[in-house]
């Protein structure tokens, strides 16, 4: 007969669980900085593609013809990364994670065509300079987001409806052309991408606890990257505006 009350016995079988709880939290533990890691790699490879793009296609005669003279190919430029980032969001759960690693590394180097511009208008010095200050202001808003104990969700829904106002403030000074409007827009763009840093990180770590099967933690991995990719960059382009030097 099984000795239940034995205390022998349940102090055994309280080892024996507590043993298994820690085992699972290092399993889990680990795997969750290997799956951050690779979004961090996804992420800084792909900002590594576009600026080698950027630089190289800036140099070309095509590129100095499109900022002299802009055509139709200028706006098929520009508006082709959206177009990726709006079917890799939507079509996510459609797409192989294959086919979402092409489509980002595609997206990449479209926005390095796109991108091309900055080095036409701003010295090498400046971009570089302020490539460096958004590097180490993502590096700790990214750390602070993956390590603090806040709960961010909360920032999600006021740092979504900041950025679509931001977004169409930007449109309407295409045509006003405000020298106030544009420095407010860019001040408040490095506020909000700031957040989404925190945000974003901290929203993909926890997202990463419900991941099931070696196929959905690659996607995930692949649209973390993503996020975190347009974090920087729109980081980046708004202190351009404050610390680049025009050529």
């Amino acid at each position: 007969m099984a000795q239940w009350s034995d205390p022998r016995v349940t102090g055994t079988q309280s080892s024996l669980a507590g043993v298994g709880t820690a085992a699972g939290d290092i399993a889990v533990d680990a795997g969750l900085r290997a799956h951050m890691l690779k979004v961090y790699n996804y992420m800084a490879s792909g900002v590594l593609l576009t600026g080698i793009v950027a630089m190289l296609f800036a140099q070309t005669e095509l590129a100095q013809n499109l900022m002299i003279n802009p055509s139709l190919m200028s706006w098929v430029i520009i508006l082709s990364p959206l177009a990726i980032v709006l079917v890799m969001s939507f079509g996510q759960n459609r797409f192989s994670a294959a086919s979402l690693q092409a489509m980002f590394w595609a997206f990449a180097v479209l926005m390095g065509l796109s991108l091309a511009r900055i080095f036409m208008m701003f010295t090498g010095e400046s971009i570089a300079q302020t490539f460096f200050a958004t590097a180490a202001a993502f590096a700790g808003l990214s750390l602070w987001g993956y390590t603090t104990k806040k709960n961010l969700s909360g920032m999600g829904t006021f740092l979504i409806m900041g950025l679509i106002g931001l977004i169409v403030a930007s449109l309407v000074n295409i045509w006003l052309q405000s020298p106030t409007m544009h420095w407010v827009i860019s001040s408040v763009g490095v506020l909000l991408f700031a957040g989404l840093t925190a945000y974003d990180t901290q929203r993909i770590k926890s997202e990463y606890f419900y991941l099931q099967g070696a196929e959905m933690i690659g996607k995930a991995a692949i649209m973390g990257a993503l996020n975190l990719y347009l974090d920087f960059i729109n980081m980046f382009q708004f202190l351009l505006s404050f610390l680049g030097n025009r050529e």
